[in-house]
């Protein structure tokens, strides 16, 4: 157990961590941010920063003699930076799992092995590999590099085979899975807390809206669809924790079809989705993600409301702050970020 006074680390300075470092700071914790960027809105509200790359080993070494235990706040961090940390300080969740989100192949292999249901896909690593994996899957596809993409991006669509070129350079002719397009509903998401001994708890499934592949907001309760598919997903989700002798919040993302539930991509992390938990539960997946890691009892998941919604601030939405702030049902979280791009997620509301 790391208890309250010690120090967590975490890699990553984004949003993410600045609302993980609020919740530890309300449990006792000081928290060490470290992340290259100029401007880290995690870094506001920490006890210190250590501006580095994520791959300086001497930056590492120096983090953690500083911290007492360290997690990371999003996926795209070199692996091998984590299990060269995982040397030197105990690192939660494993490397394993940020390997395996990392690669969308890998992924769906790894899901799939575990019977979880998976849209039709293939490896493409050239544009011949593109044409065959079109003609193997007989229909619209969607191509999305193996590594980095998030929030839509690295992705394009192929209605038919015509468009393999132009899909394939869209993407910068990178390694790649093609997937069959998914005929579903609704999209939700499964968000689970785990801890070393095995103890799981689970949030409710929010259905979830997204603009321009960008999540746009998040409902409590789902919908008769998604209460059906909930057991499906949950039962696959602990799979894959235990598989992964996970610890902290875990998030997997799913299309409910009407087949049943068809799993989308995991995140190892708090995750989007899950920000309503601040207010819409007892404990929000950012307390329980803290308490995982430092080996403390999981908070209960229950709702304090029947309804909750969340809703993202994108782009120039941010400057509905002030309308927001004058509505009495409204809990605003903005993340200090000075610039406003299209799409770009500046805040968040939630309203119970």
């Amino acid at each position: 157990m790391i208890p309250p006074g010690s120090t967590i680390g975490i890699l990553g300075g984004g949003q993410l961590g600045r609302m993980l470092a609020l919740a530890a700071a309300n449990m006792g914790y000081r928290v060490h941010i470290l992340a290259p960027e100029d401007e880290l809105p995690a870094g506001d509200v920490a006890a210190e920063v250590t501006r580095a790359d994520y791959t300086d080993r001497a930056a590492l070494r120096s983090f953690a003699a500083s911290v007492d235990v360290a997690t990371f706040e999003f996926e795209n961090i070199e692996v091998e930076a984590v299990r060269y940390l995982s040397e030197l300080v105990e690192v939660q969740p494993p490397a394993r799992a940020l390997e395996i989100a990392q690669d969308r192949l890998a992924e769906k292999r790894f899901v799939s092995g575990l019977g979880g249901r998976v849209a039709p896909f293939h490896a493409v690593d050239s544009l011949d590999d593109l044409h065959a994996a079109v003609a193997a899957i007989g229909g619209p596809v969607v191509l999305k590099t193996r590594r980095m993409g998030y929030d839509g991006k690295g992705q394009a669509r192929i209605m038919q085979p015509a468009d393999c070129a132009a899909a394939w350079e869209a993407i910068g002719r990178q390694p790649a899975i093609a997937e069959a397009f998914v005929s579903f509903e609704v999209e939700f998401s499964l968000i689970l807390a785990r801890a070393a001994s095995g103890e799981t708890v689970i949030y409710d499934t929010p259905r979830n809206r997204h603009d321009d592949g960008v999540l746009a907001e998040s409902l409590i309760p789902a919908g008769p669809l998604i209460e059906t598919q909930r057991a499906e997903a949950t039962v696959l989700a602990k799979s894959v924790a235990d598989e992964l002798d996970y610890v902290g919040v875990l998030t997997l993302e799913f299309f409910a079809c009407a087949d049943g539930p068809v799993f989308n991509e995991m995140a190892p992390r708090v995750h989007n989705s899950g920000h309503w938990t601040i207010e819409g539960t007892r404990a929000s997946q950012f307390e329980n993600h803290i308490r995982a890691v430092c080996g403390l009892p999981l908070g209960s998941t229950a709702l304090t409301a029947p309804r909750v919604r969340m809703r993202n601030l994108l782009g120039d939405a941010v400057h509905d702050w002030q309308a927001l702030l004058a509505d009495n049902q409204a809990h605003l979280h903005l993340y200090g970020k000075s610039e406003i791009k299209p799409g770009r997620k500046m805040g968040h509301v939630t309203w119970l």
